[in-house]
């Protein structure tokens, strides 16, 4: 699940420990700025069960470090193919 909406404080951690009342989690994490490390104020869970996901869709609102989040169900990107392209020099 994609999780938007989260405080700067929130921290992988407490993200786990929120999410995992609805069920067993495969992973969660708060995703950072790689220059700053610092929050980009989203992050992802994935549940063991799909049915956690209706679990938590089902709860009106989610708050985490008194901030309101925004749990939508994410779908993963589909993997495009890599192309590669070979120059081949013709000799005269």
């Amino acid at each position: 699940m994609f999780i938007g909406g989260l405080s700067w404080q929130t921290t992988t951690e407490s993200l786990k420990e929120y999410f995992s009342k609805f069920g067993e989690l495969k992973e969660a994490m708060v995703m950072k700025d790689p220059n700053t490390k610092r929050s980009r104020g989203f992050g992802f869970v994935t549940f063991d069960d799909p049915a956690a996901i209706e679990a938590v869709l089902a709860v009106g609102r989610h708050e985490i470090d008194e901030k309101m989040i925004d749990p939508k169900v994410a779908f993963p990107k589909k993997s495009t193919p890599k192309r590669f392209f070979v120059f081949v020099e013709r000799r005269h």
